[in-house]
Parts: structure tokens; C-alpha cells; sequence
């Protein structure tokens, strides 16, 4: 049922304590703070690869004379070890992380098929995760299992995408344990963020994808929120 209801109050409840509580601690507007991640060993080879690749972005921000260029590096660097770590994370059945002190990893892949858009969920929904792709809100189910998973992202990159999604439009969540869930989008909705409404029925399997609004907003401050609630199909 949706957060209407007896159970789903104290659920929407939970879930907009735990926005405001994410903003009021410095995290991105709309998100929740991350639960620590457990450290992970790596091996030698994988610390000579990442040292490599770290040098050479020094070198080409160096050759480029800016910090543009290194920030473009940078980000580069980041998607391919995110996108490195997932492929372990498929391979061993549990998330890994993409560079040693990283406090995040990829828990979920997302997809959007209609619209062009892959995109790799990370753990916790702190402003610095966020600014390498949308996050899972920590104390709300997974992405995939059993409840309402939400995922929260920036409305002017990794999520600009949530205004072009109509209903019936499919979405795929892919686990790091090899499931694939295929979504149909039920509905979307502007709310104040203290009053964000979303389902809380642990029966169904849902997700709610959560950014700022409006879209073109300069203000990072906004109250507002945009959500798109989608339902798993029948496996």
C-alpha cells in the first residue's frame, strides 16, 4: 500500500525523518546519509593498476595545464573503477569496492532502456557519493529485494532523466548477486520534502528514484523533490 495508510504513515514518516535528518548532516538535498562501508582487502596487482592509472592522470592534467583537465581525468578514472568494481561484484556475488579508501561501491545497476540511460547505483547517499552517480538511501530495502528501495541522484546529471519518464515506461535493476528485476513506472509526483510520500508496504517490491525539483532550479536549496515510483513485474 502506499504511505497513506496505517503502516505506510510510519513508513513515509521514517523515510522523510531520515531525508531531513541526511540534509541537516550536510549531505546532497533529498538524501540519506551512508552507512560505513566494510573494508575490503586487495591485492597487489589491482594497488600497482590503480597507482598507474593515478599517475596518469597527473600526467595528463600536467600536459593539459589545468585543472580542468585533471578533473576530467579524474572522473574518467572514477567510472572505470566503478565500473571495474561492479564486474567484480557480479563475478564474486557481493559488492566490492573501486579504490582502496573509497566509502562507497556499486550495489545495483540501473537501466532505462527507452531512454539511453545505464547507470550504476552506489551505497549511501552522502554528498560526495553522489557525485559519482545516484545512491541507495541507507535504512530503506535494497535495490531489488522484497519492500521499497529508494535511490537518489542529481537532478542536473545522473538523474535528469527522471523528467523525460512517463508512466508504463520500464526501468532494470540488475543485483550485485546476478538478479535482474524489470520495473514498470506507476507514477510521478512533486512534493515538499517533508512531506514526500512514498510506499511503505514490505509485500510489494518497489522503487522510488528521488532528485530535487524543479530541474532547472539554480538554487541548491530547493524544498522540493521529484519522484518516480515504479512497481516489479511478476517474475
Amino acid at each position: 500500500m502506499d504511505a497513506m495508510g496505517g503502516r505506510g504513515r510510519t513508513g513515509s514518516r521514517g523515510s522523510v525523518l531520515a531525508l531531513a535528518f541526511a540534509e541537516s548532516e550536510g549531505a546532497a538535498p533529498g538524501t540519506e546519509l551512508r552507512l560505513p562501508a566494510r573494508a575490503t582487502a586487495r591485492g597487489a596487482s589491482s594497488r600497482r593498476a590503480l597507482v598507474a592509472l593515478a599517475v596518469l592522470c597527473a600526467i595528463l592534467a600536467a600536459w593539459h595545464g589545468g585543472q580542468a583537465a585533471y578533473l576530467h581525468a579524474k572522473a574518467a578514472l572514477g567510472q572505470w573503477l566503478l565500473s571495474r568494481a561492479w564486474d567484480e561484484a557480479r563475478a564474486r556475488g557481493v559488492a566490492a569496492k573501486p579504490w582502496p579508501w573509497a566509502d562507497t561501491r556499486p550495489v545495483a545497476r540501473l537501466t532505462a532502456p527507452a531512454h539511453g540511460v545505464d547507470l550504476l547505483v552506489l551505497d549511501g547517499a552522502s554528498g560526495r557519493t553522489l557525485a559519482w552517480g545516484p545512491a541507495h538511501v541507507a535504512g530503506t530495502t535494497a535495490p531489488g529485494a522484497a519492500g521499497n528501495a529508494i535511490v537518489t541522484g542529481h537532478r542536473d546529471t545522473h538523474f535528469a532523466f527522471l523528467r523525460d519518464l512517463r508512466d508504463g515506461d520500464a526501468l532494470v535493476v540488475e543485483t550485485a548477486d546476478g538478479r535482474t528485476l524489470r520495473y514498470r513506472v506507476e507514477r510521478a509526483f512533486v512534493a515538499d520534502r517533508t512531506q514526500l510520500k512514498l510506499p511503505a508496504d514490505s509485500r510489494s517490491t518497489t522503487l522510488a528514484l528521488v532528485t530535487c525539483y524543479p530541474f532547472d532550479a539554480i538554487d541548491p536549496g530547493t524544498p522540493l523533490r521529484y519522484a518516480v515510483v515504479a512497481r516489479a513485474e511478476a517474475q
